[in-house]
């Protein structure tokens, strides 16, 4: 959701729709002139209109499915003779034929009522006033059944990011029209994983930037004629919110006030505010095929995703329930070529790959009843050798569970730790000079952090680095990362980021051409990232303090990955306990962060322990050789 900011301000500003991160070339089709535009104002079961952009095909010679996509962020641009440049996920569907439909969400500019984040899904409804997203959606579905003519009598719906959340809720208990849908890098559980927090630790530079520029509004309002960005006053976000100070600091940026905000940020433990908005407790009833889409290195929604597959898969068994994970960053797939990230390459448009061969064939075949998509339950990009691989579950069912243990001397090895050793290494966390996620100044988040080199975190004395020798063959790693770490803390609260590492040879060729002369020899390419706020090792619900210097676990779980470490390559890990300004300073004592001041962060020695019984590591699944 986050990082769309900067593209959709763009395109507010143009009228444009906010799929593309990187601007499309000027498309060859010409919308207006196969299509024609109507604008209604379609009545929900409350009385409450939502404003519905809806595309006919001029050739009225067959009939077509509806395509729907919901959004928050507006349908701009606004007038029966405004038009938007592309209506389909890609432009093979403006050729094919639908009757595309755009809607304001509830309570989101032309549409009437009152916008509430990621709005709760109602399992038990006792009467019309009770409504949600499904309930919007079916009662949208059934208006356009009615009211557009030339439809097939077949409904499909997807959206990326924001609209990918009200893709999935508008699924649940869904119309019997509604055939298709595809959810794309669905927001799900915002503390758990998404947009807002990371381990109970918080988003920071994603969610600042996101909570400026998107507000509520009292009644229906047209997008500003001017888009005005904030102004940092400053290119670099780590100077920006090292000027900024504690999180409480922060609301004299939101002139006027921003409850959208504050909630986020006041929330800091996983409450009633955030269970009720976990979309993946309630994907029930689905009578439709789906297709839920996420990017590798997708900086903002890569749970949700994952979180979104398997839900459906255990609450709807017997539908059609297929993954489809790249090498992409958030929302990559719609626009992008998809063939890199940064200097790291892919080798293939990953992206038009993914447009033509298999989104455009699967809402064809259930949709318009064209030929059989021939999609895998799993359809996931392996990174490192950069090939599809099609499975028939996530993760793969053939791989073997192993721990990838955290040794003395900087190892790191799948065996564990042998008598004798060193028991720990330590170093100082100090939140007054954190570990920047950037080599480089920037504001927000690059997407390309996410593939980041890491050479420059892995030369400060607050990072602790262990490695692999050369690998002598291909270990690929398929699924989610289990972290163990055995730690012990001088203050009584600690953040701990684990990075895995992938270590290039020493004589990787550089790119060509390389107008930034990067030099790829020995580059470390960050494969997954997570940040874990100690407090919260036994329960995100209720947070305990450390007894400073007393050894304790500290298991998590990070998202999936895809990745083979070749032959000739090295496995990295990095520990650090500063990520920033991607995560929020932790005071490193046991406190209310979003209240802490100035005088209450604090020095910290981390230790990472590596005995036998005591061992840190993290469990990978690993395939067999190919």
């Amino acid at each position: 959701m986050k990082n769309f900011v900067n593209a959709f301000c763009a395109a507010v500003a143009a009228g444009c729709a906010l799929l593309a991160q990187t601007a499309p070339k000027p498309p060859a089709f010409d919308v207006k002139a196969h299509y024609t535009k109507y604008e209604y104002k379609i009545p929900m079961r409350d009385g409450v209109h939502l404003f519905t952009a809806v595309y006919e095909p001029k050739d009225a010679s067959h009939t077509y499915p509806i395509l729907l996509n919901r959004t928050p962020y507006s349908i701009a641009p606004y007038g029966v003779d405004n038009y938007r440049e592309r209506l389909g996920p890609s432009a093979k569907f403006d050729e094919a034929g639908y009757i595309f439909v755009f809607q304001d969400v509830r309570g989101r500019y032309l549409s009437e009522g009152k916008f509430v984040e990621m709005t709760p899904h109602i399992d038990h409804k006792r009467g019309p006033q009770d409504t949600d997203n499904s309930s919007d959606t079916y009662d949208t579905i059934e208006w356009l059944l009615k009211h557009v003519p030339g439809n097939n009598g077949k409904v499909g719906i997807w959206g990326i990011s924001y609209p990918g959340f009200y893709t999935s809720s508008s699924i649940i208990d869904s119309h019997p029209a509604l055939k298709a849908a595809s959810p794309q890098a669905p927001m799900t559980d915002l503390f758990m994983g998404d947009d807002a927090y990371h381990g109970g630790a918080f988003q920071l530079a994603a969610n600042f930037g996101f909570y400026v520029f998107f507000k509520p509004f009292d009644e229906p309002t047209r997008p500003p004629r001017d888009f005005i960005p904030f102004d940092y006053e400053t290119p670099d976000g780590y100077e920006f919110f090292e000027r900024m100070g504690p999180l409480a600091n922060a609301m004299r940026y939101f002139k006027g006030g921003n409850f959208l905000w504050n909630d986020q940020v006041a929330h800091d433990t996983y409450d009633e505010y955030w269970k009720v908005r976990n979309l993946a407790s309630h994907m029930r009833n689905i009578h439709c095929a789906v297709m839920t889409v996420g990017g590798w290195f997708d900086a903002e929604d890569l749970a949700g995703p994952f979180k979104t597959y398997h839900s459906i898969e255990e609450k709807n068994p017997g539908i059609t329930n297929i993954l489809v994970v790249g090498p992409w960053f958030h929302g990559g797939w719609a626009a992008s070529d998809g063939d890199h990230l940064g200097p790291v390459q892919f080798n293939a448009k990953t992206a038009e790959f993914f447009r033509d061969n298999i989104q455009f064939p699967f809402f064809e075949q259930y949709l318009k009843g064209k030929g059989d998509a021939n999609l895998p339950e799993a359809y996931v990009f392996e990174t490192g050798t950069n090939v599809w691989r099609r499975y028939d579950a996530w993760p793969p069912k053939q791989t073997t569970s192993k721990m990838l243990y955290l040794r003395s001397g900087g190892r790191l090895a799948f065996d564990p730790p042998q008598a004798g050793e060193p028991a720990f290494d330590e170093y100082v966390s100090d939140p007054s000079k954190p570990v920047p996620f950037l080599d480089y100044f920037a504001l927000g988040f690059p997407r390309e952090y996410m593939s980041g080199d890491q050479r420059f975190a892995s030369r400060r004395p607050d990072v602790l680095v262990y490695q692999t020798p050369e690998l002598g063959r291909d270990v690929t790693i398929s699924g989610p990362l289990a972290v163990k770490l055995r730690v012990s803390t001088s203050g009584t609260d600690s953040d701990f980021i684990v990075k895995l590492i992938d270590v290039y040879p020493d004589d990787y060729p550089d790119p060509k051409p390389n107008p930034s002369r990067i030099r790829m020899g020995g580059y470390q390419q960050l494969v997954r990232g997570e940040p874990m706020r100690g407090k919260f090792r036994h329960s995100f619900e209720k947070p305990e303090p450390f007894t400073p210097g007393k050894l304790s676990g500290v298991d998590f779980e990070m998202p999936p990955v895809n990745h083979c470490f070749r032959t000739g390559h090295r496995i990295m890990v990095q520990v650090q306990s500063t990520w920033y300004p991607l995560v929020d300073k932790n005071p490193q004592k046991f406190i209310d962060i979003p209240h802490a001041t100035e005088a209450d962060f604090q020095k910290a020695t981390e230790r990472i322990y590596h005995e036998p019984g005591q061992a840190s590591g993290i469990g990978v699944l690993v395939l067999p050789e190919q």
